[in-house]
């Protein structure tokens, strides 16, 4: 892996994590333009960029991560759901990782109904509703919702935002607290795919070097910054324009992918 090509993946990381697009589609796609191969640093990296992303949230909202403990029970109550699930169809979330089809479809799928999406919770935008504190049902319906995600290509924001609109939040209410369910989830499952990786010892030993780490830290800098761009502005259009171009966007990603697989192209996730 180059500088450049480490830069260009903790971009799209940044960029495309807390948006309703699913990172792991831009991956595969990034990836295969970039005639990337995945090696055991390549996966490493991409999973480790991660760390600067859940970074740039806690940044961004300090003052609401340490304010209460009642906002920590909540997103307790809220992780439970996919914790729970992810250790009881473990294998099976395996099994869909390594499709390709799979992310495409549930790209496609997932477009279709954020086309949809504003029309059904049209009376989500009230500036009252924006006042509206969540309790531990809405918190945990949105931990239910969540779940969806475990299906590669459907969005962990995508989910969790629609959650909160069907328990009568706001666009940016329902948004924000995506962003903080993220950073238990993401923290959760990034430790353990970074755990499998390095688990072995001729895996480790191959992984850091001085120059990886170099690597690591310039993916997870750049990671960082880029999402903390990418939430401002997500939150800025998203209060004013609703989902419909993430629908279009999700649906030209999703046939990309397609396309490429019906073309022969070898994708793979990592």
């Amino acid at each position: 892996m180059t500088t450049l090509q480490a830069i260009i993946l903790a971009i799209v990381e940044g960029l495309t994590e807390y948006l309703p697009v699913s990172s792991t589609g831009h991956m595969i796609i990034t990836t295969a333009i970039l005639g990337m191969q995945p090696d055991d640093f390549v996966k490493f990296f991409t999973v480790n960029i991660q760390l600067g992303a859940i970074l740039s949230v806690v940044v961004l909202y300090f003052q609401r991560f340490f304010k209460t403990l009642d906002f920590y029970f909540k997103l307790i109550v809220a992780f439970i759901p996919a914790a729970v699930l992810g250790i009881l169809l473990n294998d099976l979330i395996d099994s869909l990782l390594e499709s390709p089809t799979t992310v495409a479809l549930a790209l496609l799928v997932g477009g279709f109904i954020l086309l949809f999406v504003d029309k059904w919770f049209t009376d989500n935008d009230s500036s009252l509703i924006d006042e509206r504190p969540i309790t531990y049902k809405n918190a945990f319906i949105i931990g239910l919702f969540q779940c969806i995600s475990m299906i590669p290509g459907v969005s962990r924001s995508a989910s969790t935002i629609i959650g909160g609109l069907t328990q009568k939040l706001s666009r940016k209410s329902a948004a924000e607290f995506s962003f903080f369910l993220a950073v238990p989830t993401m923290f959760g499952a990034t430790a353990k795919k970074i755990y499998d990786i390095i688990k072995e010892p001729t895996v480790k030993e191959s992984i850091f070097t001085s120059e990886h780490i170099t690597l690591l830290i310039i993916g997870n800098a750049v990671a960082f910054v880029v999402a903390m761009l990418a939430i401002k502005a997500f939150i800025s259009f998203l209060t004013q324009n609703g989902f419909k171009m993430f629908g279009w966007y999700r649906i030209i990603i999703g046939g990309t992918i397609l396309v490429l697989l019906a073309s022969g192209q070898s994708l793979s996730i990592l």
